[in-house]
């Protein structure tokens, strides 16, 4: 319980002014990597690919949640983990290091709400992999509560713009706690769950019983609250099915596939997705290649890029980095280099 002590010093730290992501160097984006020398960091990034920040990690990190205003990130690491650093990027110091319950896991990912005090977790219980969404308070890193995130192995969550809801990627796998190995290939139910703030399930849209083995990942959102969502087929290689699904509260999910020539291209996964302007990109490094899509779904084009993974929006396009360590421009004709860092780039580009 909180004693008066720690409330009269959450009151002050909330109330002392934090640097702004100005101060950290005004980078544009946040992406976990590999160094040469086998060490983990997370690094922020400008548009134009250049380094802005370095900050060591001490394991293999997945993505990054950027605070709305101060320039602090909350650096997740690889699922299924135990380790949720705060950051304060301005000067490369930790804030908090978060740890959940007992028998949880983080699963990769989290979200502030819109005002930044409250950041939302995406967990599991260990033992089963059910869906939890952790509250924490961001004045003094202390946990607020949890709700079910409506499924099992939530993965990605984001706040829908313009208000409070959570969208959850339940990917329907449940996993051993120590080798990830998959457990329920047979019985998967992935699902986008929306939630309120206090953990209601408001609405729940599922994949078609053909498709319960395409596990539904993360997630790129529209201003409209169109939801874009990227999922990783677990079942037979060598059945093609869409890697793209579009989604609006109130209507039925909708699965667009590539063009005919590119149905093998991805390797059934996608591991990441952007939208920018009336584009949509979904890379896949197991496959070596990103796919464009139009907003409502119309395949564009597929380009070749070696261990293709993170992607972001930028005016015009995207940036896409990889496990080579090149940072490039994405357009409808393709790619232009942009930077090269000594570093394996992971599978997230988080934009800020």
């Amino acid at each position: 319980m909180a004693t008066r002590r720690h409330v009269l010093a959450g009151l002050i730290a909330s109330a002392m002014p934090r640097p702004s992501w100005a101060d950290a160097g005004s980078p544009a984006f946040l992406s976990a990597a590999r160094l040469p020398s086998g060490a983990f960091a997370l690094f922020g990034l400008t548009e134009a690919g250049a380094t802005v920040f370095t900050i060591p990690l001490p394991a293999r990190g997945h993505a990054a949640a950027a605070h709305p205003t101060r320039a602090e990130a909350v650096a997740f690491a690889r699922r299924p983990g135990t380790y949720a650093l705060v950051i304060a990027c301005a000067s490369g110091t930790l804030r908090a290091r978060l740890t959940p319950p007992e028998g949880r896991q983080f699963n990769g990912h989290g979200a502030y709400s819109a005002d930044g005090a409250v950041l939302y977790t995406s967990e599991v219980v260990a033992e089963s992999s059910a869906g939890i969404v952790g509250l924490w308070d961001t004045a003094g890193w202390h946990r607020l509560g949890e709700f079910s995130s409506g499924g099992v192995g939530p993965h990605e969550l984001r706040r829908l713009p313009g208000s409070e809801l959570l969208v959850v990627a339940n990917g329907g796998i449940r996993t051993d706690p120590q080798d990830r190995s998959r457990l329920n290939l047979g019985t998967m139910r992935p699902n986008l769950s929306y939630l309120s703030p206090d953990g209601a399930l408001l609405e729940q849209a599922e994949l078609p019983e053909e498709l319960r083995q395409n596990s539904i990942r993360h997630l790129a959102l529209a201003g409209d609250g169109t939801v874009a969502f990227a999922m990783q087929w677990e079942g037979d290689p060598a059945e093609p099915v869409p890697l793209l699904g579009l989604h609006r509260r109130g209507e039925a999910l909708r699965l667009y596939p590539p063009r005919e020539e590119d149905l093998f291209a991805m390797r059934g996964y996608a591991g990441s997705i952007a939208r920018s302007g009336g584009l949509i990109a979904l890379t896949s490094p197991r496959g070596g290649v990103v796919q464009l899509f139009t907003a409502e779904g119309a395949p564009v084009a597929g380009h070749a890029r070696p261990d293709a993974c993170g992607v972001a929006p930028v005016a015009g396009g995207f940036v896409v980095t990889d496990g080579g360590g090149a940072v490039t421009r994405l357009t409808r004709e393709g790619f232009a280099p942009l930077a090269r860092a000594a570093a394996a780039w992971d599978n997230h580009l988080v934009r800020i």
